[in-house]
């Protein structure tokens, strides 16, 4: 299996799918978060993907260990007006991509360069443009 290869320093973002597989142990994902801390990455998620992400099967003990590991970015009253405002941008409604626009709004203010793992790569290449990598999971 050929590796995806990862920027110096900056940050990975696991939005949903990528957390989802993190937890799952899916080999090419942990493959890139591995290689991602070995190069100094620092590995984010979003408070609220972590909601999106746990279901009845969820392995808790699984996710917890990946969270520890995780720093979980918080959403406010000013990161919810920056996601609102991207979502217009893009001429996307809230109630479908909320969540979306949340992570996107947290991955812009990461230290770059920003890569972020995702299963949504139409829906966020319009929220992100070109500021973030976006790898297909």
């Amino acid at each position: 299996m050929a590796r995806r290869k990862l920027s110096h320093e900056g940050t990975l973002v696991l939005d949903c799918e990528g957390l989802s597989r993190f937890v799952n142990d899916h080999e090419p994902v942990v493959a890139l978060v591995t290689e991602a801390r070995r190069r100094g990455m620092e590995v984010v998620t979003s408070a609220l993907t972590i909601i999106e992400a746990t279901h009845r099967r969820t392995d808790r003990a699984r996710l917890a260990w990946v969270l520890s590991g995780t720093r979980v970015v918080h959403v406010g009253d000013a990161e919810a007006k920056a996601a609102s405002a991207l979502l217009m941008d893009a001429g996307l409604h809230g109630h479908k991509y909320a969540i979306d626009a949340a992570v996107a709004e947290m991955a812009l203010r990461q230290q770059r360069p920003v890569v972020m793992l995702t299963s949504d790569i139409d829906d966020m290449v319009r929220l992100c443009g070109d500021r973030v990598r976006l790898v297909a999971v």
